[in-house]
């Protein structure tokens, strides 16, 4: 098979993983014109760092040959689509060759389970040793780790990689078992407790150093064109995973338990939501439909309310609603309305932790918030100039010259108002679902 039409075979079948934070960036592409650099063909897909930058990866699996019969999964060994393979030279060529044309960043590789996980993860880790040592690749590489491979293996994937991930895939051990049952939560968590351990082993080392580096003490002479070895690094971008919503019965409240044991014990940097989408030649165990995109959405709000906002899983979800999110309404809004009691927030007076609970307020504007309030009491204008929105803060803050009066007493009546109105149904939303 030749490498362009295993590129567009690999780079598809690699789509279903979301755990590279991929986004749906402009297209852009200078063939045309004679010029260089594209961000859109096969395997592409974007990653954002922490500070907003959009980053273009070679997403691909290294084969999509696989020896486990996942029942989610496009690529199991019982489901009927065509299989290719890469050979570790031919990934290494392709990235170094991507690069070299601004295509890409970095490299996101995966791949089914060839033979045993040990064989799979032992060619992984040797196209990212390739990359970094025999062409002096500097550029982010991700990759996405087996659970069962040996402990050594895993230790060699974070030398050369940026980020390791390991996907969960189901958020309950009875829903891996039915759904994945060459699969075991124990040993995927076993993984990911090794990785969190080598990862932290690496930091506290590099901490060390840096310190002993600074202590005033006189060093001994140092050898003439030789410089202090560092310690090494680990996986410094930390360790990700993905779950599939919707694929099994898993309640919004068992999937955030999960996340939030993930983010605890783990230290996960990251975890993704994808939602369950049909695949073709599907086992009879799975749903005939996939969940509505909302229901990702309102997960990740909900993720971002348990990294940064102080809330709990219990606090999230509505017990009433069978653990799961509202659709309508965004969760932070969700809780606000069912807790009136708590409102109006002061915005000249009122702790941090209450400011977060404010629908409409982000943790960079409550920040803004708590410097100007030294300076004056706070006015709607002010507020208003941070570009928040208003008509979703104003019926739960109280300011110098505003207070929301009896707007909490109904909260049905709050609700409707707050939520976007009904709209009328489409042909081709059951497609677009």
């Amino acid at each position: 098979m030749e490498t362009i039409r295993k590129l567009a075979v690999l780079a598809d079948a690699a789509k279903y993983d979301a755990s590279c934070a991929s986004s749906g960036a402009g297209k852009r592409d200078s063939r045309a014109s004679g010029g260089i650099g594209s961000t859109d063909g096969p395997g592409i897909c974007h990653s954002y760092t922490p500070d907003g930058r959009c980053v273009s990866l070679l997403k691909i699996l290294l084969t999509n040959f696989c020896i486990y019969d996942c029942a989610y999964c496009v690529n199991r060994v019982s489901s009927n689509v065509q299989r290719a393979r890469f050979s570790v030279a031919e990934v290494v060529a392709l990235t170094m060759d991507f690069y070299k044309r601004n295509y890409i960043e970095g490299l996101f590789l995966s791949s089914g389970i060839i033979r045993n996980a040990d064989y799979t993860m032992e060619q992984m880790v040797e196209v990212a040793r390739q990359l970094r040592e025999e062409h002096r690749f500097g550029g982010y590489i991700h990759l996405k780790t087996i659970p069962e491979a040996s402990p050594e293996l895993l230790a060699a994937a974070g030398r050369y990689a940026d980020r390791l991930s390991i996907n969960i895939e189901l958020p309950t051990e009875d829903g891996l078992s039915s759904f994945a049952p060459e699969k075991s939560l124990p040993s995927i968590r076993g993984a990911m407790g090794e990785l969190r351990w080598r990862i932290e082993e690496a930091k506290e080392a590099r901490v060390a150093a840096a310190t002993t580096a600074v202590t005033p003490v006189t060093p001994a002479p140092a050898k003439p064109g030789k410089r202090r070895a560092r310690a090494p690094k680990f996986a410094p971008a930390g360790q990700s995973t993905q779950m599939i919503v919707g694929a099994d019965g898993a309640s919004d409240q068992q999937i955030l338990t999960s996340a939030d044991n993930l983010y605890g014990n783990y230290r996960m940097r990251r975890v993704y939501y994808s939602a369950f989408s049909p695949i073709p030649d599907a086992s009879n165990i799975l749903p005939l439909q996939a969940p509505p995109l909302a229901r990702e959405h309102r997960l990740y709000q909900a993720d971002w309310l348990l990294r940064f906002y102080g809330y709990g899983v219990d606090e999230i979800t509505d017990t009433t609603q069978g653990g799961m999110l509202d659709l309508d309404i965004d969760p932070k809004m969700a809780w606000a309305i069912r807790h009136p009691e708590s409102f109006p927030v002061d915005l000249n007076r009122d702790s941090k932790e209450m400011l977060l609970r404010v629908p409409g307020l982000g943790v960079r504007n409550v920040k803004r918030v708590l410097m100007a309030r030294r300076h004056a009491r706070l006015r709607v204008a002010d507020v208003a100039r941070l570009r928040a929105p208003m008509s979703k803060l104003l019926p739960f803050v109280q300011l110098a010259d505003h207070h929301p009066r009896r707007a909490l007493d109904d909260p049905a009546a709050l609700r409707a108002r707050l939520a976007p109105p009904p709209r009328q149904g489409s042909l081709f939303d059951a497609v677009a679902g």
